[in-house]
């Protein structure tokens, strides 16, 4: 009974998070559109809802009612397929963010370690999506997608080496506890906390770049530029097929932004009287925010610059950062 009473907690926790995870996704798609409007001096979606507030809602329910197409000369079971390699890993690893230190579905040892082995599932879907849709648009989409991805996945986990090193710990939890000790204290007062973005600013910077990268963001949107490709790896999809690739993309982005938070922020650590949820959504929406700005601003670069960046510059100086971090360490 005790075993039966365990897996349905652990299953109840798991819809907790799919729930939530959709609930920011949401927000997201939302905040995106209204603060690129505001950037771009319109007010974005207004009518639909308060300000536009159910404009997410509606968006929904108006592509899961649109055809959903098949192309004649498609590989069929692969295409059909594809959204959901895109989707599942994704909801996958809302399952050890820690958004508080109660509040998580679970506390795995090897919680970085786990995060990167599902984030490799995420090139399958693009690489797949592109070869089933036997369109040479999306060809050339998957193919851009995969090898960049595979590329900036190696510089991505790098960055993260040197927090490791000095918490000593793979564990998401641990490595946020061991950030609420203070670095400089005045009496009985913290003057700065022991966030690693103090320790490991290179480290947060080589991490923040390959992170836009792997998730696809601008300036690095090269498997979907439209200007060239019409949509990329996913131009064949439609309706819900469609709609399980863009909860992807958002997700993955909202991960990269809760995790640099929980590396390099402190996670829910914070000051005051406000409760640590608060502060771990408070910091993940400031990146959420700051790579929309991105997007609004930047042009999109091209792919020999983007490999280029990836090979030549961003792995080299992630190692020299591992490198000077043990020697700082042994001394």
């Amino acid at each position: 009974m005790g075993d039966l009473s365990t897996i349905g907690l652990i299953a109840l926790k798991g819809v907790l998070a799919l729930a939530i995870g959709i609930a920011n996704i949401v927000i997201f798609i939302y905040m995106e559109r209204k603060v690129i409007a505001d950037m771009q001096v319109r007010f974005g979606p207004m009518r639909v809802g308060p300000h536009g507030t159910l404009q997410p809602i509606a968006d929904l329910i108006k592509i899961l009612n649109k055809e959903d197409i098949i192309p004649a000369a498609a590989d069929r079971w692969l295409f059909i397929l594809a959204p959901g390699i895109a989707f599942v890993p994704a909801y996958m690893l809302y399952l050890t963010i820690p958004i508080s230190q109660n509040l998580m579905v679970a506390d795995l040892d090897l919680g970085i370690f786990y995060l990167f082995g599902i984030m490799t599932v995420v090139p399958v879907s693009v690489l797949v999506a592109g070869w089933a849709s036997h369109s040479k648009y999306a060809l050339l989409g998957g193919l851009r997608g995969a090898a960049q991805q595979i590329s900036y996945e190696i510089p991505l986990l790098a960055s993260i080496l040197g927090v490791v090193m000095l918490t000593g710990s793979f564990s998401l939890v641990s490595i946020v506890k061991a950030q609420q000790l203070p670095l400089i204290k005045l009496g009985a007062f913290t003057i700065l906390p022991r966030w690693y973005i103090f320790l490991q600013p290179f480290g947060f910077l080589f991490y923040f770049i390959a992170a836009l990268a792997d998730t696809q963001r601008t300036p690095f949107d090269i498997p979907e530029a439209e200007s060239e490709l019409v949509q990329g790896y996913n131009t064949e999809y439609s309706s819900i097929k469609f709609a399980l690739f863009f909860l992807g993309e958002y997700s993955n982005a909202l991960i990269i932004s809760a995790l640099s938070v929980i590396v390099f922020f402190g996670g829910w650590s914070g000051f005051g009287p406000i409760p640590g949820v608060v502060w771990f959504f408070l910091k993940t929406y400031a990146f959420v925010y700051f790579i929309i700005w991105l997007r609004s601003t930047l042009p999109r670069i091209r792919i020999d610059q983007l490999m280029d960046l990836g090979w030549k510059v961003l792995l080299p100086l992630t190692l020299v950062n591992v490198i000077v971090t043990g020697f700082l360490m042994i001394r």
